[in-house]
Protein backbone atom coordinates (compact mmCIF):
# COMPACT_ATOMS: atom_id res chain seq x y z
CA UNK A 1 0.00 0.00 0.00
CA UNK A 2 1.24 3.42 -0.55
CA UNK A 3 0.78 6.41 2.00
CA UNK A 4 -0.62 9.38 1.16
CA UNK A 5 1.31 12.10 3.02
CA UNK A 6 -0.73 15.16 1.63
CA UNK A 7 -4.31 14.32 3.18
CA UNK A 8 -4.91 16.26 6.26
CA UNK A 9 -8.35 15.83 8.64
CA UNK A 10 -10.69 18.23 8.08
CA UNK A 11 -11.82 19.13 11.45
CA UNK A 12 -10.86 22.50 12.69
CA UNK A 13 -10.02 23.40 16.48
CA UNK A 14 -7.35 21.80 18.14
CA UNK A 15 -9.81 19.95 20.34
CA UNK A 16 -11.44 18.07 17.48
CA UNK A 17 -7.51 16.94 15.86
CA UNK A 18 -7.00 15.51 19.57
CA UNK A 19 -10.49 14.30 20.40
CA UNK A 20 -8.49 10.66 20.93
CA UNK A 21 -6.26 12.55 23.43
CA UNK A 22 -6.85 10.56 26.95
CA UNK A 23 -8.40 12.07 29.77
CA UNK A 24 -7.52 10.86 33.27
CA UNK A 25 -10.55 10.95 35.42
CA UNK A 26 -11.00 8.85 38.87
CA UNK A 27 -14.43 6.77 38.84
CA UNK A 28 -16.73 5.18 41.75
CA UNK A 29 -19.09 3.37 39.25
CA UNK A 30 -20.94 3.71 35.99
CA UNK A 31 -24.69 4.41 35.92
CA UNK A 32 -27.09 1.94 34.59
CA UNK A 33 -29.06 4.19 32.40
CA UNK A 34 -27.93 4.45 28.57
CA UNK A 35 -30.68 6.33 26.60
CA UNK A 36 -29.63 10.60 26.42
CA UNK A 37 -31.84 13.02 27.12
CA UNK A 38 -32.60 15.32 23.90
CA UNK A 39 -31.92 18.86 24.39
CA UNK A 40 -32.52 21.69 21.83
CA UNK A 41 -29.32 23.51 20.43
CA UNK A 42 -30.04 26.54 22.91
CA UNK A 43 -29.98 24.32 26.17
CA UNK A 44 -26.50 23.02 25.45
CA UNK A 45 -23.87 24.87 26.79
CA UNK A 46 -21.60 27.36 24.57
CA UNK A 47 -18.77 25.28 24.50
CA UNK A 48 -20.14 22.50 22.94
CA UNK A 49 -22.32 24.99 20.40
CA UNK A 50 -19.17 26.35 19.53
CA UNK A 51 -17.70 22.32 18.34
CA UNK A 52 -20.91 22.00 16.92
CA UNK A 53 -20.04 24.29 14.31
CA UNK A 54 -16.72 22.89 13.71
CA UNK A 55 -18.10 19.17 12.52
CA UNK A 56 -19.15 17.62 15.77
CA UNK A 57 -22.68 16.24 15.44
CA UNK A 58 -24.11 16.01 18.74
CA UNK A 59 -26.54 13.89 19.77
CA UNK A 60 -27.31 13.07 23.66
CA UNK A 61 -25.97 13.18 27.03
CA UNK A 62 -25.31 10.26 29.14
CA UNK A 63 -24.23 8.98 32.41
CA UNK A 64 -20.86 9.69 33.47
CA UNK A 65 -19.07 9.31 37.08
CA UNK A 66 -16.09 11.62 38.26
CA UNK A 67 -18.58 14.75 38.18
CA UNK A 68 -18.42 15.85 34.69
CA UNK A 69 -21.56 16.11 32.33
CA UNK A 70 -20.97 13.52 29.36
CA UNK A 71 -22.35 14.53 26.10
CA UNK A 72 -21.97 11.56 23.37
CA UNK A 73 -21.15 12.82 19.60
CA UNK A 74 -19.81 11.62 16.34
CA UNK A 75 -16.96 13.43 14.25
CA UNK A 76 -17.17 11.60 10.55
CA UNK A 77 -17.74 7.78 11.71
CA UNK A 78 -16.04 8.35 15.17
CA UNK A 79 -17.91 8.49 18.72
CA UNK A 80 -16.48 10.94 20.87
CA UNK A 81 -17.00 11.79 24.06
CA UNK A 82 -16.90 15.77 24.83
CA UNK A 83 -16.75 16.07 28.84
CA UNK A 84 -18.13 19.57 30.15
CA UNK A 85 -17.36 21.52 33.19
CA UNK A 86 -19.18 22.81 35.68
CA UNK A 87 -18.94 26.23 34.41
CA UNK A 88 -20.10 25.42 30.90
CA UNK A 89 -16.96 27.19 29.45
CA UNK A 90 -14.76 24.63 29.05
CA UNK A 91 -14.74 20.88 27.59
CA UNK A 92 -12.63 17.76 27.52
CA UNK A 93 -12.82 15.64 24.06
CA UNK A 94 -11.24 12.02 24.70
CA UNK A 95 -11.38 8.94 27.00
CA UNK A 96 -12.20 8.78 30.90
CA UNK A 97 -10.22 6.23 32.78
CA UNK A 98 -10.97 5.07 36.63
CA UNK A 99 -7.85 5.00 39.07
CA UNK A 100 -6.97 1.18 37.43
CA UNK A 101 -6.59 2.61 34.15
CA UNK A 102 -9.45 1.29 32.81
CA UNK A 103 -11.82 2.91 30.61
CA UNK A 104 -15.48 3.48 32.35
CA UNK A 105 -17.96 5.01 29.56
CA UNK A 106 -16.75 3.00 26.03
CA UNK A 107 -20.10 1.03 26.20
CA UNK A 108 -22.03 3.51 26.87
CA UNK A 109 -20.77 5.76 24.05
CA UNK A 110 -21.15 3.11 21.71
CA UNK A 111 -24.50 2.07 22.72
CA UNK A 112 -25.39 5.67 21.97
CA UNK A 113 -23.41 7.15 19.25
CA UNK A 114 -21.47 4.33 17.44
CA UNK A 115 -24.52 3.19 15.37
CA UNK A 116 -25.62 6.53 13.95
CA UNK A 117 -22.22 7.67 13.63
CA UNK A 118 -21.61 4.27 11.21
CA UNK A 119 -24.61 5.01 9.76
CA UNK A 120 -24.20 8.66 8.81
CA UNK A 121 -20.71 7.84 7.66
CA UNK A 122 -21.82 4.81 5.45
CA UNK A 123 -24.85 7.44 3.81
CA UNK A 124 -22.09 9.45 2.83
CA UNK A 125 -19.80 7.01 1.67
CA UNK A 126 -23.18 5.93 -0.68
CA UNK A 127 -23.58 9.43 -1.72
CA UNK A 128 -19.79 9.73 -2.58
CA UNK A 129 -18.49 9.96 -6.59
CA UNK A 130 -17.24 6.09 -6.62
CA UNK A 131 -16.96 3.49 -9.52
CA UNK A 132 -19.05 -0.01 -9.04
CA UNK A 133 -16.95 -3.06 -9.99
CA UNK A 134 -18.90 -5.84 -9.81
CA UNK A 135 -22.83 -6.91 -9.52
CA UNK A 136 -25.09 -4.37 -7.45
CA UNK A 137 -27.04 -7.52 -5.94
CA UNK A 138 -23.64 -8.68 -4.31
CA UNK A 139 -24.69 -9.62 -0.86
CA UNK A 140 -21.07 -7.75 0.23
CA UNK A 141 -20.22 -4.03 -0.76
CA UNK A 142 -16.68 -2.73 0.02
CA UNK A 143 -15.46 1.15 -0.48
CA UNK A 144 -12.17 1.23 -1.91
CA UNK A 145 -10.21 4.62 -1.85
CA UNK A 146 -8.48 4.21 -5.64
CA UNK A 147 -6.04 6.28 -7.35
CA UNK A 148 -5.49 5.66 -10.77
CA UNK A 149 -1.78 5.29 -10.37
CA UNK A 150 -1.24 3.11 -7.67
CA UNK A 151 0.38 -0.21 -8.09
CA UNK A 152 -1.33 -1.61 -4.52
CA UNK A 153 -4.49 -0.80 -6.07
CA UNK A 154 -4.11 -3.26 -9.29
CA UNK A 155 -2.58 -5.82 -7.00
CA UNK A 156 -5.71 -5.87 -4.83
CA UNK A 157 -8.05 -5.16 -7.65
CA UNK A 158 -6.70 -8.27 -9.45
CA UNK A 159 -6.65 -10.43 -6.62
CA UNK A 160 -10.30 -9.61 -5.54
CA UNK A 161 -11.78 -11.23 -8.85
CA UNK A 162 -12.62 -14.26 -7.25
CA UNK A 163 -15.19 -12.52 -5.22
CA UNK A 164 -16.23 -10.38 -7.54
CA UNK A 165 -16.58 -12.56 -10.71
CA UNK A 166 -18.86 -15.09 -8.36
CA UNK A 167 -20.77 -12.31 -7.73
CA UNK A 168 -20.06 -12.52 -4.02
CA UNK A 169 -19.00 -8.84 -3.46
CA UNK A 170 -19.05 -5.41 -5.83
CA UNK A 171 -16.01 -2.86 -5.14
CA UNK A 172 -17.01 0.69 -5.35
CA UNK A 173 -13.69 2.56 -5.87
CA UNK A 174 -14.16 6.19 -4.71
CA UNK A 175 -11.51 7.85 -6.90
CA UNK A 176 -9.08 10.19 -4.95
CA UNK A 177 -6.19 11.79 -7.48
CA UNK A 178 -3.20 12.03 -5.08
CA UNK A 179 -0.36 9.68 -5.46
CA UNK A 180 1.50 11.44 -8.39
CA UNK A 181 1.95 14.62 -10.47
CA UNK A 182 -0.87 12.70 -13.46
CA UNK A 183 -3.19 11.31 -10.56
CA UNK A 184 -5.80 13.75 -10.38
CA UNK A 185 -5.76 14.32 -14.27
CA UNK A 186 -6.15 10.79 -14.35
CA UNK A 187 -8.73 10.05 -11.98
CA UNK A 188 -10.62 13.18 -13.52
CA UNK A 189 -10.29 11.52 -16.58
CA UNK A 190 -12.00 8.46 -15.53
CA UNK A 191 -14.73 10.25 -13.66
CA UNK A 192 -15.98 12.50 -17.42
CA UNK A 193 -15.53 9.38 -19.39
CA UNK A 194 -19.03 8.35 -20.35
CA UNK A 195 -18.57 4.88 -19.33
CA UNK A 196 -15.78 5.15 -16.29
CA UNK A 197 -16.87 1.26 -15.29
CA UNK A 198 -15.79 0.14 -18.49
CA UNK A 199 -12.34 2.55 -18.67
CA UNK A 200 -11.85 1.55 -15.11
CA UNK A 201 -11.76 -1.71 -15.89
CA UNK A 202 -9.58 -1.65 -19.08
CA UNK A 203 -7.18 0.17 -16.93
CA UNK A 204 -7.09 -2.01 -14.06
CA UNK A 205 -6.81 -5.43 -16.22
CA UNK A 206 -3.95 -4.29 -19.07
CA UNK A 207 -1.92 -2.61 -15.98
CA UNK A 208 -1.89 -5.79 -13.94
CA UNK A 209 0.51 -8.26 -15.76
CA UNK A 210 3.12 -5.27 -15.25
CA UNK A 211 2.18 -4.42 -11.76
CA UNK A 212 2.83 -8.36 -10.83
CA UNK A 213 5.77 -8.76 -12.63
CA UNK A 214 7.31 -5.44 -10.85
CA UNK A 215 6.33 -7.22 -6.78
CA UNK A 216 7.58 -10.11 -8.24
CA UNK A 217 10.99 -8.74 -9.07
CA UNK A 218 10.94 -6.76 -5.60
CA UNK A 219 9.93 -3.50 -6.27
CA UNK A 220 6.42 -1.25 -7.00
CA UNK A 221 5.96 0.62 -10.56
CA UNK A 222 3.22 2.91 -10.79
CA UNK A 223 0.55 2.27 -13.55
CA UNK A 224 1.29 3.99 -16.42
CA UNK A 225 -0.80 5.99 -19.15
CA UNK A 226 -1.95 4.17 -21.89
CA UNK A 227 -5.01 3.38 -20.69
CA UNK A 228 -5.80 6.58 -19.62
CA UNK A 229 -4.85 9.89 -20.52
CA UNK A 230 -4.65 12.54 -17.96
CA UNK A 231 -6.72 15.87 -18.62
CA UNK A 232 -5.15 18.85 -18.59
CA UNK A 233 -7.57 20.80 -17.02
CA UNK A 234 -10.26 19.64 -14.43
CA UNK A 235 -13.69 20.22 -14.83
CA UNK A 236 -14.74 22.05 -11.66
CA UNK A 237 -17.80 20.08 -11.07
CA UNK A 238 -15.06 17.10 -11.25
CA UNK A 239 -12.40 18.44 -8.56
CA UNK A 240 -15.25 19.06 -6.25
CA UNK A 241 -16.24 15.14 -6.46
CA UNK A 242 -12.54 14.84 -5.81
CA UNK A 243 -12.22 17.03 -2.62
CA UNK A 244 -15.24 15.41 -1.34
CA UNK A 245 -13.49 11.78 -2.04
CA UNK A 246 -10.39 13.31 -0.54
CA UNK A 247 -11.82 14.45 2.35
CA UNK A 248 -14.00 11.67 3.26
CA UNK A 249 -10.85 9.59 3.15
CA UNK A 250 -9.20 11.70 5.67
CA UNK A 251 -12.35 11.77 8.10
CA UNK A 252 -12.09 8.41 8.10
CA UNK A 253 -8.68 8.40 9.06
CA UNK A 254 -7.01 6.70 5.99
CA UNK A 255 -3.77 8.00 4.87
CA UNK A 256 -3.03 4.80 2.42
CA UNK A 257 -4.08 3.28 -1.24
CA UNK A 258 -5.84 1.05 -1.51
CA UNK A 259 -8.19 1.64 2.04
CA UNK A 260 -11.11 -0.18 1.96
CA UNK A 261 -14.00 0.35 4.30
CA UNK A 262 -16.60 -2.41 4.80
CA UNK A 263 -19.84 -2.78 7.38
CA UNK A 264 -19.47 -5.98 10.10
CA UNK A 265 -22.28 -8.12 10.93
CA UNK A 266 -23.59 -5.95 13.24
CA UNK A 267 -23.74 -2.52 10.90
CA UNK A 268 -20.77 -1.01 12.38
CA UNK A 269 -17.90 0.28 10.05
CA UNK A 270 -14.74 -1.15 9.86
CA UNK A 271 -11.66 0.01 7.21
CA UNK A 272 -8.40 -1.58 6.38
CA UNK A 273 -5.15 0.83 5.20
CA UNK A 274 -3.95 -1.77 2.54
CA UNK A 275 -5.35 -4.73 2.11
CA UNK A 276 -2.47 -7.63 2.68
CA UNK A 277 -3.17 -11.50 0.57
CA UNK A 278 -3.52 -12.99 4.17
CA UNK A 279 -6.61 -10.93 4.76
CA UNK A 280 -8.65 -11.59 1.48
CA UNK A 281 -10.78 -13.66 2.98
CA UNK A 282 -11.33 -11.96 6.06
CA UNK A 283 -12.44 -8.66 4.46
CA UNK A 284 -14.16 -10.44 1.56
CA UNK A 285 -16.02 -13.03 3.05
CA UNK A 286 -15.84 -16.24 1.30
CA UNK A 287 -14.94 -17.30 -1.82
Amino acid sequence: MIFLQILRPTFPGSLLRHRAARVLACALALAATLAPPVLSAQERPAALRALEKQGLTVIGTFPSPGGLTAWAGTIGPRPVAIYVAPDGKHIIAGTMLDAEGKEVNAAALEKIAGQTASTGMWDRLQNARWIADGDDKAPRTLYVFTDPNCPYCNKFWYESRPWVDAGKVQLRHVIIGVLTPTSPGKAAALLSDKNPAALFAAHERGQSAATSRAFAAGHERMLGDETIKPLARIPQAIQAQLDNNASLMAELNLQATPSVVWRDAKGTIQSSQGVPTQRLAEILGPR
